[in-house]
């Protein structure tokens, strides 16, 4: 029996290697040009199910399992951006700084057979209060760049996160354990 065809509707290379690392190996990867702006008076929640959504819609491919996801960092019902200036970045780090803030990401499947799944994970992390120096030292890096909220989890700024309750992976980019459990449900072949 040859494995289905999965397609990730997702150019971020953390979620491929995410899926990487429990077996998974897309067959393709598309980058999906979705217009990521924030309505105006959207939630967080809502925000990421819309783009998650609208990734996976943008993505064709009918012969195969479609996998979408966008993750949203919000700082109550404000989302911040996936920076892309270091003014951005600096607003993001000091805007967590010393408070806690959710990860929220939404995973969107599609099956050949045209069923439609999803599932939405939240995290809560707590940031230590930020020295100015600790801030010009991680925009000194450039590891904020593109990156929700202004931070990688995985990278340098896992010094900066005292407390996380909820999935690891999520506040990465795909929570891993929701994610396996869809795809089992829409029968993939997954230990």
């Amino acid at each position: 029996m040859t494995a289905p065809t999965l397609v990730l509707a997702s150019a971020s290379p953390r979620r491929l290697a995410l899926l990487v690392q429990i077996g998974i190996v897309p067959d393709r990867v598309i980058s999906t040009d979705v217009d990521e702006s924030v309505l105006a008076g959207e939630l967080p929640r809502h925000h990421s199910q819309r783009l998650a959504r609208a990734k996976l819609a943008a993505a064709t491919a009918s012969e195969a399992y479609v996998l979408a996801a966008d993750t949203v960092v919000a700082l109550g019902r404000r989302i911040l951006p996936k920076t892309e200036t270091e003014a951005d970045a600096r607003w993001c780090l000091a805007s967590l700084s010393g408070r806690r803030h959710r990860v929220l990401t939404s995973v969107s499947l599609r099956a050949p057979d045209g069923r439609f799944g999803e599932r939405l994970v939240q995290s809560v992390v707590g940031f230590a209060r930020l020295s100015e120096w600790q801030i010009a030292a991680y925009l000194a890096s450039d590891e904020w760049r593109g990156k929700a909220g202004g931070y990688a989890a995985q990278g340098r700024a896992a010094v900066f996160i005292r407390f996380l309750s909820g999935s690891y992976s999520n506040v990465v980019g795909l929570p891993l354990f929701e994610t396996a459990q869809l795809l089992r449900g829409f029968g993939w072949p997954l230990a």
